[in-house]
């Protein structure tokens, strides 16, 4: 009965990426045949061609989500670990959470004027800045478990044994923390790669990234490349997911 339901589950939960591959395949589909016809890799092709600027889409919103992911990642660890040893920790640690108490329009909103005056507006460093926001925030909350007494004792071994701040970074913290900066960046880049509202306010159209991409597909009707931005949308959060799931039994 259990292995009845989770094929079931697995079936369902696998229909709509088939549902999606399939629409980057078909070359039409009229009623009243329940398949599209006739499947060709014509869409796939475009973006080898470059008829479509598909790839140079790809390869922009990977960049833009590598750069956020490596920024909040970085900064997240280093801020995390004082506010873990901070005697307003619980107070800090609230205030972490202050992006994520609106949504990512509304505070695109608030925060566009200060871009506008900055001349950051609709450009690629501007939608770095915007979405860090709200990945950076993400690091601070994952880090603060992290920084616990177990590594403040190993941090004061190696002051002791007259160590230097490098060493302890490069020898001890760093190499103990390897899985657990890799396990956030993933998710960091994956807050990043999904985000549309705030990319399409900052970014002011001008940034495009695979989720305006298909969201633009959508609102022109044309399903074809639609279905082809969202397999290209799926491809690196379905290899990060399924890396995720190798380390985080690791860390925990």
């Amino acid at each position: 009965m259990k292995r009845l339901a989770s094929a079931i589950i697995a079936v369902v939960c696998a229909l709509p990426f088939a549902l999606v591959i399939m629409l980057s395949l078909a070359h039409g589909w009229r009623f009243p045949a329940i398949l599209p016809h006739p499947f060709t890799a014509e869409l796939w092709r475009s973006i080898v061609t470059g008829r479509v600027d598909l790839g140079a889409v790809f390869a922009r919103s990977a960049a833009l989500s590598a750069t956020v992911a490596l920024l909040s990642t970085a900064a997240s660890f280093i801020t995390a670990k004082f506010i873990a040893y901070h005697r307003r920790r619980p107070l800090l640690l609230t205030l972490a959470y202050a992006p994520y108490v609106m949504s990512p329009v509304i505070l695109g909103v608030c925060i566009l004027y200060l871009y506008i005056r900055a001349g950051i507006d609709g450009t690629f460093a501007g939608v770095v800045l915007a979405q860090t926001i709200f990945a950076f925030s993400f690091g601070i909350v994952f880090f603060t478990a992290f920084w616990n007494r177990e590594k403040l004792e190993l941090e004061q071994l190696v002051y002791t044994m007259g160590g230097t701040t490098r060493q302890l970074y490069s020898r001890v913290l760093l190499p103990l923390s390897r899985d657990a900066l890799i396990l956030c960046f993933f998710q960091t880049f994956l807050i990043s790669w999904f985000q549309y509202g705030i990319t399409l306010l900052i970014g002011e159209g001008k940034v495009q990234t695979l989720p305006l991409k298909v969201f633009d597909y959508i609102g022109e009707a044309n399903p074809g490349y639609a279905a082809l931005s969202s397999c290209l949308l799926v491809i690196p959060p379905v290899v990060m997911l399924w890396i995720n799931k190798r380390l985080l039994p690791r860390i925990l």
